[in-house]
């Protein structure tokens, strides 16, 4: 029942509040990335896309950018989450292993 000390030693050799700002530094990274797509691309900057960059689909990259490429970019913020995430806690010991 109870856990190898090799297992244990990797969660005591390192410090719980360097995790927690780490963890909250990867989540002030997403939300800011996120705001950039909704806020930036979708309504700040639509007209300078609109103007310098192709269209896609028959229309301008800013509206694109404000209806569907959101969305994509949400998806890819959730995988980047996901992978720093997991990297943090296995660098800290935290893996999902470790529950059973």
């Amino acid at each position: 029942m109870s856990s190898s000390p090799e297992k244990n030693s990797a969660r005591d050799n390192e410090n719980p509040g360097k995790y927690w700002v780490n963890s909250l530094l990867i989540v002030l990274i997403i939300l800011c990335l996120w705001f950039f797509i909704s806020l930036g691309c979708g309504v700040l900057f639509r007209q300078w896309l609109d103007f310098n960059l192709p269209h896609i689909g028959g229309a301008p990259f800013g509206f694109w950018m404000a209806q569907q490429g959101a969305i994509l970019g949400f998806l890819i913020l959730l995988f980047l989450y996901m992978v720093l995430m997991n990297a943090l806690d296995r660098k800290n010991g935290y893996e999902q292993g470790d529950r059973e």
